[in-house]
């Protein structure tokens, strides 16, 4: 499939680890700028917090969450791009399969969580104490830097399924499929980050709410360990319980899923031609 600036469904394969790494920078700093009042009032519901619209507050934690996001999706752009490489060996053209787009996605995603599990608990110290990023950083490390750590990994693996597999799977399926309906590719971007979002969403947010949950208490009043939060948010609310802050986590999930689908296809080809067979205008 090409997009209207040349991008193709080939486009992370084509690309070096490092130009995915910059393209996945991109992406991860628009969404997260865009979308920071989501993810704060998720936090908030999920750790029982009074809500606010106060901008200040909406926005605390914002350079963690901007580190964490960049560099996380950077990591799974360039984790993506490589796990790709080594399914396909020396045939670099043909598509993957439904499977092998799954399981670069999940690979991409799990890793990430070394890198992104501190800044996000460095992020969510933020957004209930204030303090800078240093300050939290010095205060976690090293005893508590990777507190919920695990959780994070389930949850990036299952995100980055939905935010970089389902997009490719479903988005060429929609469009030759169903040509009437989806007429651009801007439509079926829609309908792919609305399955995208949904699969991701109910799949992983339990795992993000036990994470948020411990990560937002590190003297271990109520969550303790990893079992021992999973209990008592089951004995608090059973099922719903974990899927606190489920519809704001799912609208940036959905709006989030569109915007790095499409700096992903349509930026790449912008910043690096030359892996298109198109020449760099000057």
């Amino acid at each position: 499939e090409t997009g209207v600036h040349g991008g193709t469904e080939h486009s992370m394969q084509q690309l070096t680890e490092a130009e995915n790494a910059f393209v996945g920078l991109l992406a991860g700093g628009i969404e997260v700028s865009s979308l920071q009042s989501f993810n704060y009032t998720k936090c908030a519901l999920q750790q029982k917090l009074p809500l606010t619209l106060n901008p200040r507050i909406l926005y605390r934690g914002y350079p963690s969450n901007l580190l964490n996001m960049g560099s996380c999706t950077m990591w799974q752009f360039a984790a993506f791009g490589a796990f790709k490489k080594i399914f396909l060996g020396h045939h670099i053209n043909r598509p993957l399969s439904g499977t092998e787009e799954v399981l670069a996605g999940f690979g991409a995603g799990f890793s990430s969580s070394l890198v992104g599990g501190p800044l996000e608990l460095v992020m969510i110290q933020q957004q209930r104490k204030g303090g800078t990023l240093l300050q939290h950083f010095r205060s976690l490390f090293p005893q508590q830097i990777y507190r919920g750590v695990t959780m994070s990994a389930m949850r990036e693996g299952i995100w980055t399924v939905g935010f970089l597999s389902i997009p490719s799977l479903v988005r060429p399926y929609l469009m030759s499929h169903y040509p009437n309906t989806f007429k651009t590719e801007d439509q079926a971007r829609v309908g792919a980050a609305i399955i995208g979002a949904l699969i991701s969403g109910y799949g992983s947010h339990p795992f993000d709410t036990v994470k948020t949950c411990m990560q937002g208490d590190i003297e271990r009043k109520t969550y303790g360990n990893v079992f021992q939060t999973f209990r008592t948010l089951w004995a608090e609310n059973g099922i719903p319980g974990f899927y606190r802050g489920m519809v704001w986590r799912g609208g940036r999930l959905l709006l989030g899923i569109f915007i790095i689908d499409k700096v992903r296809v349509e930026a790449s080809p912008l910043l690096f031609p030359e892996r298109f067979g198109e020449k760099t205008k000057l």
